[in-house]
């Protein structure tokens, strides 16, 4: 056998492995989210989504070795996504509540939020007690939904795909004011003259990721990695990156 047969052989093996090597590909780790949430998620004009929840779930990802795919969906469809495989996690602004966390395990809180009362300036509506006998807009599906529906009754409740339909709703005379978190009412407000948001608070809540029951693995990881960002400020980072 000649040398250069010899080394043939040897190198074959080693191409292979090569090859193989040069074929692997990062895991996907797949988000669900509802992209119309400011400034948890948005579309900015290169239609990419961006906000909190893409950046946290983007530095999550990383930690883990993994890149990160973002779908975009109805806010309503995401516990149900996640719970069927989907999607691998939900980040979407999305409040912890006994309800959800039947049916999907949630992460340690990343944020926190405050729903708020959305009204027109000239507007009656001066504290949540005023909210009794009114027509209230609210996003499908979010604790603003279930809170006004528990204490108001379903019908003075208006239920729309995202915020800002229920925003101009409003305009509109359509429904008498629009409960939603603060920082996507402060929003609102500065893109849409003759609004403003009630200074009386309607609850404070925890943000964390939904991760289905029986993906136990992947919530572990998850926890570990934003316990990591948390440490290296890098949470505090995103979100004062949107929130000033």
């Amino acid at each position: 056998m000649t040398l250069k047969k010899i080394a043939a052989i040897v190198m074959a093996p080693l191409l292979v492995f090569a090859l193989v090597g040069c074929g692997e590909s990062a895991e996907t780790l797949t988000m669900g989210t509802n992209a119309a949430f400011p400034p948890y998620e948005m579309v900015d004009e290169n239609n990419q989504i961006i906000g909190i929840d893409a950046e946290i779930a983007a530095a999550v990802a990383e930690k883990l070795g993994m890149k990160l795919e973002i779908k975009d969906m109805a806010f309503d469809s995401l516990i149900t996504a996640v719970s069927t495989g989907n999607v691998d996690v939900v980040l979407a602004g999305m409040t912890v509540t006994p309800e959800r966390m039947e049916a999907v395990n949630f992460s340690d809180s990343y944020a926190t939020g405050i729903q708020v009362v959305i009204v027109p300036e000239e507007s009656v509506i001066a504290s949540i007690d005023d909210l009794a006998g009114k027509k209230i807009g609210v996003q499908s599906g979010t604790t603003g939904d279930i809170y006004c529906a528990d204490e108001f009754g379903e019908d003075a409740v208006a239920r729309y795909d995202n915020g800002a339909l229920a925003i101009a709703a409003l305009k509109n005379g359509q429904v008498d004011c629009v409960v939603i978190d603060n920082e996507p009412a402060k929003n609102f407000v500065a893109a849409n003259e003759g609004l403003k948001i009630l200074a009386t608070e309607y609850a404070v809540e925890d943000y964390a990721a939904a991760i289905a029951k029986e993906n136990t693995e992947l919530l572990e990881k998850f926890n570990t990695a934003l316990a990591e960002l948390k440490a290296e400020g890098k949470i505090d980072e995103i979100v004062g990156k949107y929130i000033k």
